[in-house]
């Protein structure tokens, strides 16, 4: 089990980049997969992106393919979603989430144990 935090939502103008922050405390974050996920108002939580323990290919949603990039610190048990090319419908609160998943349930939010509070992400036009 890990206990999850996220920061680095704000404000951002449509076009414009930001970068998530995920801290992870317990043994389990280095082979623990770690996700991000976001949720809009009136939506169902959807898969961003997602990147194993132990090494391996990260893995992200068609729709940000290109623009947000994935990465983890094992050093100090960080996961940090860095995105681009932001468009006003991705405003969402973003959650960052981990678990001992199989590589065929990465994009499904039920696979995850661990969660964080969420950081609003909101993308002005």
């Amino acid at each position: 089990q890990v206990k999850v935090e996220e920061s680095g939502g704000g404000l951002v103008q449509a076009g414009g980049s930001l970068s998530l922050s995920c801290v992870a405390s317990g043994r389990m974050f280095r082979i623990y997969t770690m996700g991000w996920f976001r949720q809009a108002p009136g939506k169902e939580r959807e898969f961003v992106a997602s990147i194993p323990g132990n090494s391996g290919d990260a893995k992200y949603a068609e729709a940000v393919k290109g623009r947000f990039t994935i990465s983890r610190g094992d050093a100090k048990n960080t996961v940090t979603l860095t995105m681009k090319s932001l468009k006003p419908e991705e405003t969402a609160v973003y959650y960052c989430a981990g678990g001992p998943i199989s590589l065929r349930s990465v994009d499904s939010p039920q696979a995850y144990s661990d969660w964080g509070q969420g950081t609003q992400v909101t993308v002005s036009s």
